[in-house]
């Protein structure tokens, strides 16, 4: 595989997502089995509410941060991202709500993938470098 230059600000031909539902907005970190997503909690985004991001925007932002690691290396092979969907969330813990406006981090490591099937182990991050969630989901490409 031959990576692109680093970091990539525009990641809308990585993921199958589409405004308003793109939970992720920047790729800084790719190897076969890490990736680091950045995204900006934005007041027109779905998924805010009291000006924090919700639980469920910040589970999609975790989904969706695998989705761009996969995405990306479609990317390398000249291929289009493929669609897929969580399988399983095997845990999640939320420690902290990301505030409007507020830039996070999200670490992907891969711990398995075989035939489409993902298991990862994933960390969000808020700006002061806190770890405000993290957990294991298993994602699924369609096919």
């Amino acid at each position: 595989m031959t990576a692109s230059v680093l970091p990539i600000w525009d990641i809308r031909h990585l993921i199958p997502q589409k405004t308003p539902f793109v939970m992720v907005d920047s790729l800084l970190e790719f190897s076969e089995q890490h990736l680091v997503s950045n995204f900006t909690i934005a007041a027109t985004n779905i998924f805010v509410e009291n000006g924090q991001l919700s639980e469920p925007g910040l589970i999609e932002n975790m989904a969706q941060s695998v989705a761009l690691h996969t995405g990306y290396v479609y990317h390398l092979k000249n291929e289009p991202a493929p669609t897929g969907y969580i399988g399983a969330i095997k845990s999640i813990t939320i420690e902290k709500l990301p505030k409007l406006n507020e830039n996070i981090s999200t670490k992907v490591q891969i711990l398995h993938e075989f035939m489409g099937i993902t298991m990862v182990e994933i960390q969000v991050f808020n700006e002061a470098q806190e770890e405000i969630a993290k957990g294991e989901m298993k994602t699924v490409i369609a096919s």
